[in-house]
Parts: structure tokens; sequence; C-alpha cells
């Protein structure tokens, strides 16, 4: 599937895998702020999960969300979805700072709750749904689609639990993307509803760093924002970056920005870069600029010698899978609870903390 330039509907499609049967574990969809609810939404139908309902108040949104899902059901009201007991499990793309609030909703409703990256734009929210999870012990699941809806990430973690490259020792990670600012709404500039940048795209970047490193926690040293090229919107970022120590040593810098070039072809030139003790891996998610239009590219240097793997449509999203069968079994295969609030955690750390830039 061709993702929009701007990576607002970024929803990749990968082998169907059903891990449940027809009718097995039901979801619904709702709060549609966001297109990234489509690429969460497939990737939980391709692994089996029947999706019931959609509800949005914006019928507008609804009919278009229904063109690519056509099985579910236009729910009159969020109440209707809430109460149904044959739903296990809510996926939701609402607005940034909306987030967390719904997540409570969702889990004192008896269900679980899979939200869009940022899962949270305050620390106070975070304790909240740490406070619900506890009480309600439903799950409170993040789309860390950079790292779970990406190929090339996918393999460079299975590489590293291999030891290709030792132990790794330092990950940086550049996340341009495409502003396109006509395609977007009115809360994506709005500093109160998306958090800023580092708390929104930023927490991508965080959320890989813990899982290649193996860190369970981690100190922002260093975070800076900037709004350097978008004066027209005051209370927009459009560039961010930040320095990480993980509790075992390793060490992390990241840029994010809003900086994509009109000419580069894709939303955005994202790289990662992990240093090994015995190598290193550089991952090309979505263009090996002037080389390969298609994304999905790994190179890898070791004691071996020096590779490069095409990943694209080989590798699978697992992910999707792995949470239905945690839903019903209640285990902690696909995340763990403290590793999504831990990603969050930082993210909204570093973006309190970051010094603006003039």
């Amino acid at each position: 599937m061709k993702m929009k330039k701007d990576g607002m509907n970024y929803a990749p499609k990968g082998e169907v895998n059903h891990v449940v049967a027809e009718g097995e574990f039901v979801i619904a969809a709702m709060s549609l702020d966001h297109g990234h609810i489509y690429g969460m939404c497939n990737g939980l139908v391709e692994a089996g999960a029947t999706l019931k309902w959609v509800y949005d108040p914006d019928p507008e949104r609804v009919r278009k969300f229904i063109e690519s899902f056509p099985q579910a059901q236009v729910a009159d009201s969020a109440e209707q979805v809430l109460q149904d007991d044959e739903v296990k499990l809510i996926a939701a793309a609402a607005i940034p700072s909306d987030r967390g609030p719904l997540g409570i909703r969702v889990m004192e409703s008896g269900k679980d709750y899979f939200t869009d990256k940022t899962p949270f734009t305050t620390l106070e929210q975070l304790e909240a749904a740490k406070e619900a999870v506890k009480r309600t012990g439903k799950k409170y699941m993040v789309y860390f689609s950079e790292r779970l809806h990406v190929e090339s990430a996918i393999y460079a973690g299975d590489l590293i639990k291999q030891g290709t490259i030792g132990r790794v020792l330092q990950v940086s990670n550049f996340a341009p993307h495409l502003l396109n600012a006509p395609s977007r709404p009115e809360w994506f500039f709005q500093k109160e509803k998306y958090g800023g940048i580092l708390c929104d795209i930023g927490s991508h970047q965080i959320e890989q760093f813990l899982y290649f490193s193996g860190n369970t926690d981690a100190e922002v040293v260093r975070s800076q924002v900037a709004n350097y090229t978008v004066k027209e919107f005051p209370e927009m970022e459009d560039f961010g970056d930040c320095m990480i120590v993980g509790e075992n040593g390793a060490t992390q810098y990241f840029r994010v920005d809003w900086l994509t070039p009109d000419g580069l072809g894709v939303w955005g030139d994202g790289r990662t870069f992990i240093l090994g003790t015995e190598g290193y891996i550089e991952i090309r998610k979505y263009i090996d600029i002037a080389r390969d239009d298609e994304g999905d590219q790994v190179y890898v240097s070791n004691k071996e010698g020096t590779y490069h793997h095409s990943v694209k449509g080989k590798i699978g999203f697992p992910f999707f899978g792995e949470l239905i069968l945690d839903c019903i079994n209640r285990t902690e295969n696909a995340m763990t609870q403290a590793h999504a609030f831990k990603a969050a955690e930082l993210c909204l750390i570093a973006q309190k903390e970051a010094v603006r830039l003039e």
C-alpha cells in the first residue's frame, strides 16, 4: 500500500496471519482524529481480530473509515461501544491530549486500550493511567509504529537478539517528517493538544532506544526544541533533539523535525544507527535516498563481514498477533506495560525540560 505523502495515514499491509478465529477476539475503533488508526486496525485485522464497531462524532471520518473497513458497524455513540461486552479491545487515535482520559474510560468499561502514540501529553495523565491499570487490570498499549510497523526495525531487533553486533552501546535516531501544513487539523498546531515535538514523534525514538538497548530505565541528559521555519504557527515546534543515558550505560541521541523537503518523495528519511561492541546496524526505513525508493533496507557490519538486507515484505508484523494473544491470556509478550509507560514518561520529561532554541 502506498502511504500518503505526509504519513498521516501510514497503514502498512503485511501477511495475513490469524492467531485467532473469526469472532474470537472482537475489537472496535473510535476517535479517528489521526490517520494512524488505519494502521492500528489493519494490523489487528491481519492478525485475526474481528472489527465490530467504529465510532467518531465526525460522520465524514466514519465514512472514510468504512471505505477501508466495510465490516465495521457504525455506532451511534461512544457508550454503545463501551457497553458492548463482546468487545475486548478498543483502538483509538484521539487528539493527543485526549488519549489518556479516553484510555481510562475504556479500561473502566472492562476493555483493553490500544492508543496511537504519543499516549499522553502530561505526566499527570501518565500517573492517572498507571493507577487505572492497577485498579482495572486492563492493558494500556501504544502504537509505536516506527518500530512495530516497520519490517526493517523488526529485523534489526531480531539481529540484536541473535548477538549479531554484541552488546548495544548507542542508538541514534533521525526521524524527519513532512509537515504538509494544509493537510493538518487545527489541533496539530496547538501545543496543549499535541504535546510538543519531543512528546509526540520523540516518543517513537525513545521507545526504540529502550527496546534495542535492553533498558528498563533511563535518564534524559539534554533536550532542545525550536521553531525555525513555521513562525505563522507560534506554538509549533519543527525541530527537537535529545540525549539519553540508560541504566545499563547505553546512550541515545535522536533528532526529530518537520523539515522533510518536498522533493524527497516520501514523508521522511527515517534512519536508525545502532552501535554494538562487535559491529553496527543502520536501518533505512522508508527510502534509500538517491539509490532505491523502496524502504526497509538494513545494513550490517560485524566481525564476520558487511551485509545488506532488503527486507520489505519478508518479515511481517508480529506485534499485533502477540498483542491479541496477550489480551486473551493476560501475558506480556508483545510489549510490557512497564515498557510502554517508561517510554511515555521519558518523552514527557524530555519535552518538559527542553531548552527553547531561537
